[in-house]
Parts: structure tokens; C-alpha cells; sequence
């Protein structure tokens, strides 16, 4: 095991840093650890075999759905609706846009599923009129790329689709009822931050709108919010599946893109060749990302962390801060897709045989790792926010630091107060 452990690690590491992709560097290292045990031939069959048969799910299917509605509606004024309905609801209060961000973030994303989707379609809007406002570049830029990641809890999610799938006991439907109030809760604290912040600054508030605005700017967004509750409440009401959920929104989108007649012709070509490049970029991850995984159990490495976790400690919140610690250190290198296929089938049999949910372990795994979209080197929301704002990295950290506290409290909370996560499953009966 040591010279596979070594092996893994070092090859990944080193063709990391030469800054191969990712997925390249999970199938080389995959082959390449596979090489310790069998010869090239058979190594190099495996992995084939091992991407091929890891994508060979019904359940996957839902990912490029997802994909391309919210590439759809981040092309067809959708962003431009819920920016206005959140504006006319909490614009007037002190750091008023900055809330109206992140709402809107959290709302797009719960549409979209897609962190750098919210952060791109939110931010290319809101970022200048921040600026207009008198908000500091790098705080605005902040605020966008911190409050994307919430779209990642509340559902739909893709993240949570490939949990389901990396478990093989948590269904889909569970997840995303799961993910609504720790969703929440991190907005809620991003918010009380940012206010807090604004309210030192100094950064301006609005004028309160006449509630027949209010109204209108509800009505114009309600279409968009609606698909919220065509693929949750069809999910839960047992409908249609996760995957047939996914396939109706992206019906219900492309509807929505042609009253609203955003998007030409070439405009929606464009949109769907968007939509094929990134399901190639996130089923390559999950084809190598299921071989390394397949790989570490060959190895009995899954078995051999185990028993050095329970080693250390028997204690329950013991070994969840351990394994929350090194998600925390795995996420600012390792993009959440490849994260979880890789480190759920090692830790989870860990907490489960200490008495954790494994819903509750998921949601605790992805608000972790959603962490991890906002650090570097690697944070990808991070890298998309500031290019899409053109501020550098370095003018951004610093905003950065009180919204990281925030997400660490609410990560905590989600770790340990489980009804959190747990109380609208088992009111719906999962």
C-alpha cells in the first residue's frame, strides 16, 4: 500500500503543479498507480474500462440537463428578472445591493444548479452597478463569488447528483430537500456579514419601491422561480425522477427563452455548444475521478484511513472536524466533482459506523468543499469571478476573509446540529 499511496500522490501532485487538468491527472494517476500491481496492458484496459463503466448510469443523465437549462437561462434574461425582484424587495436597505447579490445569486443558482453559472450571469449585471454605487471593486467581486456557491446546496444541484452516485445508498430526491436550509443558512450569514461590512464602509443604500413595483418585479420573475417548484415538488410528489425532472426544465427553459425572445438562432447554437463542451470537461471528471476511487479500493487504501482516523479517536466530533480539516485543505486544490468521488467512499463508511446520517455527511461534504470554489490556487467561482469583474485575485482575498468566516460558522452548524439538514427530509418522509 505505501508504494501505491506514493505513487498516487506524487504523480498527482507533480502533473498538478505542471498544470495538467485535472482529469487528465486523475486517469495518469490512476494508470500509473494501477502499474505497481499488473502490467501496462491490463493497467491501461482497467482504467478504460473503469471510465467507461463508472459513466454507465441512468442517474448521470440529469447532469447535462441541468447544464443546459442553466445555460439557457443564463442567456435569457433570467438573471436580469430576479436581480430586478430582489432589488425591489431589499435594495432600499444599507448595503442594499450587495444583499440584492447575493439573493439573487442564491436564487439563480437554486435555478441553475451551477456555481460559476450564478457568479458569470449575476455578476456581469450587478458588478458594474456596485462600482456605479460606490462599492469597492475587490468587496463587490467578493460578495458575487462567495454567495454562487449557495446554488450548490439548494437544489437542483449537480454536486449532490454525484454524491447520490458516490454513496450508492442517498437518493437524489433526499438530497435536495436536504440541501434547502443549510442552503439558506450560509446565505443568511454571507448576508449578515456583508451588511455588517457595507454598514462600516459606508457603502449606500436605495429608496424603497412602491409595492405595486414590488409586485410587477415579483410577476416578471415568477416564471423563473416557478421551475423551482416543477422539478422539487415533481421529485418529492414522485413524478418524475431526477433525471426526467432535469430533462422538463430544460423544456420549461427553452420556453421561457423564446416568449422572453432573448436568444436568436445563433444565440441558442452558441448556448448548446457551451452546454456540450462543459458535460464533456464534467463526465471526463467523473469517468476518472470513479477509476482512482475504484483504484483506492483495490489498494485497501479506504480501509487503511479508516483505521488511522478511528485510531486517533473514537470521539464522533473528533473525527468530523478531522475529516472536515482535510476537505477544507483537499478543496482549495481539487474541484468538487473528482473531491467527492475520490473522499466519500473513504469516509463515509468512517461516520456512518459512528452513527452519521449519510444524507447529513453529504450536505456536510458539499457546504465544505463549496468552500474550496472560493480559495486558491484552484477556486474555480473565484477565478470566474474576477475575470468576469477583471479585478486580480490579490484585491479580492482580503473582502474575502470575513464571508470565509461566515461559511466556516455555517459549516460548523451544518456539522454539528444534523436537524438542519435533517428536519425537512423527515418531514416529507425520507
Amino acid at each position: 500500500m505505501g508504494a501505491a499511496v506514493l505513487i498516487l500522490v506524487v504523480s498527482f501532485v507533480i502533473l498538478l503543479l505542471m498544470d495538467v487538468p485535472v482529469a487528465y491527472c486523475l486517469g495518469m494517476a490512476t494508470l500509473l498507480t494501477m502499474l505497481v500491481a499488473v502490467d501496462f496492458v491490463p493497467a491501461a484496459s482497467t482504467t478504460a474500462q473503469r471510465i467507461a463503466t463508472g459513466l454507465d448510469s441512468f442517474t448521470l443523465l440529469a447532469i447535462p440537463f441541468f447544464i443546459l437549462a442553466g445555460n439557457l437561462m443564463g442567456k435569457g434574461g433570467i438573471a436580469r428578472r430576479l436581480i430586478a425582484f430582489a432589488r425591489a424587495l431589499i435594495g432600499a436597505l444599507p448595503g442594499g445591493l450587495a444583499l440584492v447579490n447575493i439573493i439573487a445569486c442564491m436564487l439563480f443558482g437554486a435555478i441553475s444548479g451551477s456555481g460559476i453559472a450564478a457568479a458569470a450571469a449575476i455578476g456581469t449585471v450587478m458588478h458594474p452597478k456596485m462600482v456605479d454605487g460606490g462599492y469597492a471593486p475587490g468587496f463587490s467581486t467578493a460578495v458575487n463569488v462567495s454567495s454562487a456557491t449557495t446554488g450548490l446546496l439548494i437544489p437542483p444541484s449537480n454536486v449532490l447528483i454525484v454524491f447520490s452516485l458516490a454513496s450508492g445508498t442517498v437518493s437524489v430526491a433526499a438530497l435536495f430537500i436536504a440541501g434547502y436550509l443549510p442552503g439558506i443558512l450560509i446565505g443568511g450569514l454571507l448576508m449578515a456579514v456583508t451588511a455588517f461590512v457595507a454598514h462600516r464602509k459606508g457603502y449606500g443604500k436605495g429608496e424603497w419601491v412602491r409595492l405595486p413595483e414590488v409586485f410587477r418585479a415579483m410577476m416578471r420573475a415568477l416564471p423563473s422561480l416557478t421551475l423551482i417548484v416543477v422539478v422539487i415538488g415533481g421529485i418529492v410528489a414522485g413524478i418524475f425522477t431526477a433525471t426526467e425532472a432535469a430533462a422538463i426544465a430544460v423544456l420549461y427553459a427553452l420556453v421561457l427563452v423564446l416568449l422572453y425572445r432573448e436568444v436568436n438562432l445563433a444565440g441558442l447554437r452558441e448556448v448548446l455548444l457551451n452546454s456540450v463542451t462543459t458535460t464533456a470537461v464534467v463526465m471526463l471528471l467523473i469517468g476518472t475521478s470513479l477509476a482512482l476511487s475504484w483504484v483506492l479500493s483495490f489498494e485497501d487504501i479506504p480501509q487503511n484511513i479508516a483505521g488511522t482516523l478511528v485510531a486517533l479517536s473514537d470521539n464522533r466530533i473528533v473525527v468530523l472536524l478531522i475529516i472536515n480539516a482535510i476537505l477544507l485543505m483537499v478543496g482549495t486544490f481539487m474541484d468538487m466533482t473528482p473531491a467527492i468521488l475520490i473522499f466519500t467512499p473513504i469516509f463515509l463508511p468512517i461516520v456512518v459506523g459512528m452513527g452519521v446520517d449519510p444524507l447529513h455527511f453529504g450536505i456536510l461534504m458539499v457546504a465544505n468543499l463549496c468552500i474550496g470554489l472560493c480559495t486558491p490556487p484552484v477556486g474555480t467561482v473565484l477565478f470566474a469571478g474576477a475575470g468576469i469583474a477583471k479585478v486580480s485575485v490579490q484585491d479580492i482575498i482580503r473582502p474575502l476573509a470575513p464571508l470565509y468566516i461566515a461559511m466556516l460558522v455555517a459549516l460548523l452548524l451544518i456539522t454539528f446540529i444534523p436537524d438542519i439538514t435533517l428536519v425537512i427530509p423527515r418531514i416529507f418522509g425520507f
